[in-house]
C-alpha cells in the first residue's frame, strides 16, 4: 500500500454502489452508523429500456434520504464490450455464460475502484451478501442469499479495500430494518431484482434481437443417430430436458452437448450427464498452492463437492470425488475451504 492509500484509509471515506434497492440503501445507513464518510455511485450498465429511469430515481431517493452525495457513472459502452458481447458470443459458441462474474470483475469492482480513487475514497462497498477479511472472500451468513460465487473473479489485490455491510446479516432482517425506518417502507416491499439484470424475460428472447436463434435442427443420440428435432441450438444448455423431440422415447432425455456449426444437439439419459473431472482456464486463485484438496461449486445454487486440484500452465485440472450432473462449459468453478473462497476459474473442458 502506498502512502497516498494509507492517508485515504485513515480518512474512512467509502464509495458505495447504489442500485436503488433495499440492500444498498440499508448498507448506506449501516456504514454511516459505523462512522464512514459515504458517497454513493449509480452505474449505468446495460441499456434495457426504462431500467435506468426507474432505478436511478430510486437510488437518488435513497441517497437523499441517507444524506449522501450520489454520483452517476455511464458505463454502457464498457458493459457492452466486456459483459454483453461476451454473453452473446458464448451462447453463439454453444456454451453457457456467466455474465455476473464478468461484470463484477470488470465494472462493479473494476471501474468502480478507479472512480473511488478519483474522489479520494480508499474503501469500496456494495450491498452484496458476502464477507471478507481483506485477504479472502467468505460465504455470507445468509446462505440463501450468498453471492460469493459471483465474486470469485474479482481481483484479489483490491480485497483490503472492500466492505460488505450485509455479509453477516440475513435478507429478512434487512427488509424488516427498512420497514421499520420511516421513509424507507417502500424499499422494504420492492420486488427482488432479476438474476441477470439485463434479461427481461429469458435469454433467448434477448438474443433474438441480435441473431437467429429459431433455426430448427436435428437431435442426435450419443451414437450420432438422428432421433428428433429441436428449435435451434441456442435454446438449449447442458442438462435441459424440454423443448425438443426424441422419437419413441419413454424415459426423460437431457441435453448433453450442442454443436453450433451443425445446429445439432446431442441428448441422452440422466446418467450420461455424469461428470467426474473438469479443466479450468482464466484462473483467479487466492492461495499459492499448485496442488490441493478442497470443495468446488460448479454452478450457482448447486452444492459443494469434494475435489483434488492440480494447476499447471495456468490451467486447473479438477478431479471430482463424486459425479456431478449437468456441468456446462462456460460456467465458473469456484473453490471453497469451508466458507472461505480460495479461488476459481472458467470451465473449458468437461
Amino acid at each position: 500500500m502506498n502512502s497516498q492509500q494509507n492517508i485515504l484509509k485513515n480518512n474512512k471515506k467509502v464509495l458505495l454502489g447504489m442500485s436503488g434497492g433495499v440492500d444498498s440503501t440499508i448498507s448506506a445507513l449501516l456504514l454511516k452508523e459505523e462512522g464512514y464518510e459515504v458517497e454513493g455511485l449509480y452505474m449505468k450498465l446495460h441499456s434495457k429500456p426504462g431500467y435506468h429511469e426507474t432505478h436511478q430515481t430510486r437510488a437518488q431517493k435513497a441517497a437523499d434520504f441517507v444524506g449522501i452525495k450520489l454520483h452517476v457513472l455511464d458505463l454502457q459502452e464498457i458493459f457492452n464490450q466486456k459483459v454483453f458481447q461476451p454473453f452473446m458470443d458464448t451462447y453463439a459458441e454453444g456454451k453457457t455464460p456467466n455474465p455476473c462474474a464478468l461484470c463484477n470483475r470488470n465494472l462493479k469492482f473494476g471501474e468502480m475502484i478507479k472512480f473511488a480513487d478519483t474522489i479520494g475514497a480508499y474503501y469500496l462497498a456494495t450491498g452484496h451478501y458476502i464477507k471478507t477479511d481483506g485477504k479472502y472472500f467468505y460465504a455470507a451468513h445468509d446462505d440463501t442469499k450468498d453471492q460469493s460465487y459471483f465474486l470469485f473473479y474479482v481481483e484479489k489485490e483490491i480485497l483490503p479495500r472492500l466492505l460488505f455491510p450485509l455479509g453477516t446479516r440475513k435478507k429478512s432482517d434487512i427488509k424488516n430494518m427498512a420497514a421499520g425506518v420511516e421513509g424507507l417502507e417502500s424499499f422494504a416491499s420492492q420486488s427482488e431484482s432479476s438474476e441477470i439484470c439485463f434479461v427481461e424475460t429469458n435469454y433467448t428472447d434477448l438474443l433474438r434481437n441480435y441473431m437467429d436463434v429459431d433455426n430448427v435442427g436435428d437431435v442426435l443420440d450419443k451414437e450420432g443417430n438422428i432421433v428428433g428435432k429441436h428449435k435451434g441450438y441456442m435454446h438449449y444448455t447442458v442438462g435441459k430436458r424440454k423443448g425438443f423431440s426424441v422419437n419413441g422415447a419413454h424415459d426423460p432425455h437431457y441435453v448433453l452437448s450442442t454443436n453450433p456449426t451443425t445446429n445439432q444437439i446431442v441428448v441422452g439419459k440422466k446418467e450420461d450427464l455424469a461428470c467426474t473431472s473438469v479443466v479450468l482456464e482464466n484462473l483467479n486463485i487466492f492461495i499459492d498452492s499448485l496442488e490441493f484438496e478442497t470443495t468446488v461449486k460448479l454452478r450457482y445454487r448447486t452444492r459443494l463437492v469434494g475435489c483434488f486440484v492440480r494447476i499447471d500452465n495456468d490451467k486447473a485440472y479438477v478431479t471430482l470425488q463424486e459425479s456431478v450432473f449437468g456441468v456446462a462449459v462456460g460456467q465458473a468453478a469456484v473453490f471453497y475451504n469451508n466458507d472461505k473462497l480460495i479461488g476459481g476459474g472458467w470451465i473449458t473442458e468437461v
